[in-house]
Formats: structure tokens, C-alpha cells, sequence
């Protein structure tokens, strides 16, 4: 028996790194699997991959800052699997010039909320119904360790993006706890992604960021795929407005240097 066996899932920004990994977790364990992403050549090698592997899969090419893609992301897995149940909110940007807020220009600002927040959003104005429909079920929504505690690197759209993660969570959760539909944030601490990658150009910066790391190194992208696991399958069923963090101590022992 899988641990989503009989569950069709979304996955945004399942193309790359950590949704593509939850993408074939998610499959092994029984769920349908709609990857969804801006990048339709790449949706396409990973709904191929899920697929030659004897799983189920299918793709949606969505911008989530486009409320028609998302409305037809969510339409494509009802037409072809027949029902939702997990949407993992994957989908999100760290702007390289992504500052201070005295640096930060207003169209970093903006794009940041547009994917990261609104994106989050529309996501779930569309999945919501036909979870509802489907019986209920489990909304992910990445946050981040930054949304409990000011970054190391000053990235203040991001933070406080994820920051509005965190709230939207809560409040989807107080509304549809009752519908049977769960909403819990996954906050991950720093993960080695291509997203953290571009703040660790030297071992200056690496060290400046593992420093502040209990366990004293960074996290793994399946490390975070099994916390959204979790918090998708039945096994988290009493949890909801919650965030789970995976952040190696981080936020709980702000270390300093020895």
C-alpha cells in the first residue's frame, strides 16, 4: 500500500529540482501525478520519466500568476483522472536582486508577490472546488524557514512573500477545515537548489549561511519532498494551518560562531 495510493496531485514547479523529485515520490507512493510548469519541454521529461517508470502522469504547461492556466491545470486532472486531491504549491522565484528594501526595486517587489503570493492563490481559488468534490483533501504550500525569522542574506520581497504564505495558509485552513480539506505550509531551511546556489558563489557566503545551521550543513531537495509527502497523505489528517519546518535546527537554536 502506497501513502497516497487512490490520490490524484498537482505539483507546480514540478519541472525542476524539488517538485520534480516529489513528482516520482509522489507516483511511487500511488498518487496520479499532473506536473505543472512555464517550461513545457521540461514538464514533458519528467511526465515521461513518472510514466516510463509504470506511473501516471500528465502535464500542464501553467504561468500561476495566470488565473485561465490555473483554472485549466486544475480542469485537466478532473477531466483526466477524475477528481483532485493534493495540490502542492511548489511553484516559486528568489530574485537574484532580490535586497534590502531601500535597494530592492518595485518590479523585483511586484513579480516576487505576483508568483510566490498571488500564484499560491490562484491555485488553490481553483483546486479547492474540485478537492471538495473529490471528497476533500491536502493543500502544500511552500513557505520558508524566513517566514519565522529574518534571512542571513537580506531577500526582503521573498521573506516577505512567504511570510503572506504562511498567513493564506492559516485562514484556508480555518475555512475549509470542516469541507474536509487540509491546508499546512512546508517551510525548508536552506536546501541546496539552484534557487540558494547564486547566494553561495564563494565559501564566504557558504560559511556566513552554515554557521547559523545546528546540524551544520545544508539540506537535501527529498529531505523537503518527504515533509510535503507527509503533510499530502493521510498521515498528517490532524494537522492543518500548520507549518512544518525542515530546517536542520535552524530556527530553533539561532547559532553563532563558536
Amino acid at each position: 500500500m502506497g501513502r497516497l495510493d487512490g490520490k490524484i496531485s498537482i505539483i507546480t514547479g514540478g519541472a525542476n529540482g524539488m517538485g520534480r523529485l516529489a513528482a516520482m515520490r509522489f507516483a511511487e507512493e500511488g498518487s496520479k501525478i499532473v506536473v505543472a510548469d512555464m517550461d513545457s519541454a521540461a514538464v514533458q521529461v519528467v511526465v515521461d520519466e513518472v510514466n516510463d517508470n509504470g506511473f501516471e502522469a500528465i502535464g500542464a504547461t501553467v504561468d500561476v500568476r495566470e488565473p485561465e492556466q490555473c483554472e485549466a491545470m486544475v480542469t485537466s486532472a478532473v477531466d483526466t483522472f477524475g477528481g483532485l486531491h493534493v495540490i502542492y504549491n511548489n511553484a516559486g522565484v528568489s530574485p537574484g536582486d532580490d535586497d534590502t528594501p531601500e535597494v530592492t526595486t518595485v518590479d523585483t517587489w511586484d513579480f516576487t508577490f505576483d508568483v510566490n503570493v498571488k500564484g499560491v492563490f490562484l491555485c488553490c481559488k481553483y483546486a479547492i472546488p474540485a478537492m471538495r468534490s473529490s471528497g476533500g483533501g491536502s493543500i502544500v504550500n511552500v513557505a520558508s524557514f524566513v517566514a519565522h525569522m529574518g534571512a542571513a542574506t537580506p531577500q526582503i520581497a521573498y521573506t516577505a512573500s512567504k511570510g503572506a504564505v504562511l498567513s493564506m495558509t492559516r485562514e484556508i485552513a480555518a475555512i475549509y477545515a470542516r469541507q474536509g480539506i487540509r491546508a499546512n505550509s512546508l517551510c525548508p531551511g536552506p536546501v541546496l537548489t539552484p534557487l540558494l546556489a547564486k547566494f553561495l558563489s564563494d565559501e564566504e557566503k557558504r560559511q556566513r549561511r552554515l554557521v547559523h545551521i545546528p546540524m551544520g550543513r545544508f539540506g537535501e531537495a527529498i529531505e523537503m519532498v518527504n515533509g510535503a509527502l507527509f503533510l499530502a497523505s493521510d498521515e498528517s489528517s490532524y494537522m492543518t494551518g500548520q507549518s512544518l519546518l525542515i530546517d536542520g535546527g535552524i530556527t530553533s537554536t539561532y547559532t553563532t560562531p563558536e
